[in-house]
């Protein structure tokens, strides 16, 4: 049972929920934008309304996997493979030859499940530091700075800490290009394109 789960959690982390959307308003956003499928371009792409679905889908993917393990009464170290194959498998789908999203809202679904607290102080961190800087990516990478830290001081070392530690370098990581753009003034702000528009 516990593999079963284990692997569907993985598949279901799998399902491009931003490509199919964007799809069905007639643009790959694999194609324009960044280039990601997660909610931050399909938004720029197709509109805060879909970016908001896919922002809700691509949590849902992290939650809804430890939430049926934990329903099903399976251990604290399979709830969390769990919801590490989910993430995972946004990261890295089957579907797209192992070429996917940064893996932030679904971050989001399995801390809402681990600890709401730790997620609101991250949620808080995220907008301060997105309104200050202007970028979408300073307040992802801040936020998943933090969320291990949060989850030490509050479970000490343990299997949600090590997940925690997980998803937090696997975040960074899928944040590379972001980082150098950044570092080389070429990051994209919403505050220019705001001022722009008006």
């Amino acid at each position: 049972m516990d593999y079963f789960l284990i692997i569907l959690s993985y598949l279901i982390g799998s399902i491009p929920f931003g490509l199919l959307l964007g799809k069905l308003a007639g643009i790959d956003v694999r194609k324009d934008g960044s280039g990601n499928i997660g909610a931050t371009n399909v938004s720029r792409l197709v509109g805060k309304k879909v970016g908001a679905a896919t922002l809700l889908l691509d949590a849902g993917k992290g939650l809804l996997p430890m939430v049926a393990a934990g329903s099903l009464g399976l251990s604290q170290n399979s709830i969390m493979l769990c919801g590490a194959a989910a993430f995972a498998g946004h990261l890295f789908p089957l579907y797209l030859k192992f070429r996917g999203g940064k893996g932030v809202a679904t971050a989001l679904g399995i801390f809402l499940y681990l600890s709401p607290l730790a997620l609101l102080v991250c949620v808080v961190a995220f907008f301060a530091a997105v309104f200050l800087s202007g970028f979408v990516s300073v307040g992802s990478l801040l936020a998943a700075a933090i969320i291990p830290v949060l989850i030490f001081l509050q479970q000490g070392v343990g299997s949600c800490f090590y997940l925690a530690l997980f998803v937090s370098l696997l975040i960074w990581h899928k944040h590379r290009s972001n980082i150098i753009r950044l570092l080389n003034g070429e990051e994209k702000s919403w505050k220019k394109k705001k001022e722009t528009v008006s």
